[in-house]
């Protein structure tokens, strides 16, 4: 194992093996007409719950990328706007998986990177690494939703690795391609062969039917004007201060006739020319945006700033996400039982009978494109089957190739979106999109086709069970995944490449060796000289999670009895207050014993 291990096991069975999911009570056969249906009366019902907790959980999902546009909207397009960091490919990457968990939406980042290269801003060449790192970002949206289920620790197991699989492959695909992309440019000149090679022109944008469903609902939430992230990001000095709160809805362009300050009198003519305070105007015709209709969400108008607005969706979002992802979970276990739930798992995990065993993963990447390209959002799909995972419904092995199709179902979602692009501008777009397909086609045929090469499986296992056992390690991961790790190579590309090599040089020929060392000492450990056949030679906290674990929970049961300590100390105060006590007495509260 890369990380630090533990020699003890939890248990002599499998933990990966999927529970049997049985009902409870007399099976269909015996019982009476109307027991039967009551049973399909309450089977509609749970069902028409389900659909509803479903669909607010969709909502809570938008609410939450709206929250995180508020909090970190006008950053990420003040990153994206420094032109001197983008150059270097890494800190692209990292600016990608960085901007990308900022506006919860990849989505909303491509299409600011597509903004900037049809404005000029931004070559092709350098947003190929931003697309990578917007890759990476979109799947920490369902290793966030895992969590809900760290109650029961098999079910957190399987729901985190569930998750972890779909983070681990983006960086392994990023780890192996970006490299690749930086000595042969493979990507840029495979998509603008493709470009030259056809006549493409701007048509309809297919419709967001996922959109259509919730924003009745989310609209009256809160609604964004996203063109100001853009704007930032382009350098438009005119959305420096603007706020991202949409408060009019319909508004009328209307030409105005304006004073406007020229440098000198050579820009216009004698007869519109005129001087005040050594300043000179012209009279010309300005195109100016009228209001006409006031939106009708909460925040119309609000005093708050953004940050505040979007601090109180965040809050409120993930409560409300939090409460469906339980609802869900507790329905899910009500409704997959007995002979649904083993149908279920049948067509989802059954393989075909050799020698065409090999089809079944690709028809889950299919399916995982479809419906990724039919709710045209990876993050809500990949989020919505980690229950289904924690649940034991849907296997690790299924659930790999479902997240490896969700990746390309999102890009034919951003090629559909180009499409509608001016075309003036419409080449490069539609080539930014094609690199975010091939990249991860690429990624798949690396990390998928051959099946020894399937890594991702194995890794989030071992990440899930570490997790499982230590549940503080999963907020760790989350931590240093999407937030430590991109934050330190990001700064240390802003410092130039000498600070990045002289620092992160030596990590990663460390990483590389105990890898090594690693596989060797499970695969030809009498190779290896005999002090590293184990890690039993560092210190305990350097190979083991152990002494990590039970600091943290002394520092837990520190923070328990300090709590209740200030209990005691406020009770006997009160009591103080109350009585008059004067002379030195004891309180008693919860076992513990005060004096004055």
């Amino acid at each position: 194992a890369i990380l630090p291990t533990d020699n003890s096991t939890e248990s002599e069975d499998d933990p990966w093996v999927l529970p049997e999911l049985q009902g409870e009570g007399p099976s269909w056969n015996e019982l009476n007409t109307t027991a039967k249906v009551k049973q399909v009366l309450m089977g509609i019902l749970k069902g028409c719950i389900l659909i509803s907790f479903l669909y607010f959980f969709i909502c809570s999902l938008d609410v939450l990328s709206s929250a995180f546009q508020l909090v970190g909207g006008k950053v990420a397009g003040d990153i994206f706007s420094d032109n001197n960091v983008l150059g270097n490919p890494v800190a692209g990457l990292v600016i990608g998986v960085l901007v990308t968990i900022l506006v919860q939406s990849s989505s909303t980042s491509s299409s600011i990177v597509v903004s900037m290269v049809s404005s000029g801003l931004l070559n092709v060449k350098a947003s190929i690494p931003i697309i990578m790192g917007v890759n990476v970002g979109t799947s920490v949206t369902s290793t966030l939703v895992s969590l809900a289920q760290s109650g029961d620790r098999n079910k957190f197991r399987r729901a985190f690795g569930g998750s972890a699989v779909h983070g681990i492959f983006n960086w392994l695909a990023v780890v192996a391609l970006l490299p690749l992309e930086i000595g042969t440019g493979y990507l840029y000149h495979l998509t603008e062969h493709i470009i030259s090679s056809f006549h493409i022109q701007s048509g309809e944008n297919a419709p967001d039917i996922l959109k259509v469903i919730t924003e009745p609902f989310t609209d009256l939430i809160i609604q964004l004007d996203k063109s100001v992230i853009s704007g930032i990001a382009t350098g438009d000095p005119i959305f420096q201060n603007m706020s991202l709160i949409k408060n009019w809805c319909k508004t009328n362009e209307v030409m105005v006739l304006k004073n406007i300050t020229v440098n000198n009198a050579t820009e216009c003519n004698s007869f519109q020319c005129f001087h005040s305070n050594n300043d000179t105007f012209v009279l010309k015709n300005v195109t100016e945006v009228e209001p006409q209709e006031l939106c009708k969400h909460i925040f119309v108008n609000t005093s708050l700033s953004d940050i505040a607005v979007g601090c109180i969706l965040l809050f409120s979002s993930l409560l409300v996400l939090c409460i469906c992802l339980v609802l869900i979970v507790k329905l899910l276990n009500s409704v997959l039982q007995g002979k649904i739930a083993q149908l279920i798992k049948i067509v989802i995990n059954t393989d075909f009978p050799y020698p065409f065993g090999w089809v079944n993963g690709y028809l889950a990447i299919l399916l995982g494109a479809v419906m990724t390209f039919i709710v045209q959002s990876s993050s809500v799909f990949t989020s919505a089957i980690v229950p289904l995972i924690g649940i034991g419904v849907i296997s690790m092995e299924r659930a790999y190739p479902l997240c490896l199709g969700s990746n390309l179902g999102t890009t034919t979602t951003a090629i559909l979106a180009a499409l509608a692009s001016p075309s003036t501008t419409l080449n490069s777009a539609i080539q930014v999109a094609l690199i975010h397909l091939f990249f991860n086609l690429s990624g798949l045929a690396l990390w998928y086709v051959v099946p020894i090469l399937r890594i991702p499986i194995p890794l989030a296992k071992m990440f899930a069970n570490i997790t499982a056992k230590y549940r503080w390690f999963a907020i760790l991961y989350v931590l240093l995944s999407f937030f430590l790790i991109p934050g330190a190579i990001l700064g240390l590309s802003m410092a130039g490449w000498i600070a990045l090599a002289v620092v992160g040089g030596p990590i990663l020929v460390l990483f590389l060796f105990v890898i090594v060392i690693n596989i060797f000492q499970k695969k030809l450990p009498s190779y290896l000289p005999r002090f590293l056949r184990t890690w039993n030679f560092l210190p305990m906290w350097m190979h083991s999670l152990k002494p990590w674990d039970r600091l943290f929970s002394a520092c837990c049961t520190n923070c328990f009895k300090c709590c209740k300590k200030q209990e005691g100390k406020a009770a006997a105060t009160e009591l103080e207050t109350a009585f008059g006590y004067n002379e030195p007495h004891c309180y008693n509260n919860s076992a513990i014993t005060y004096s004055e």
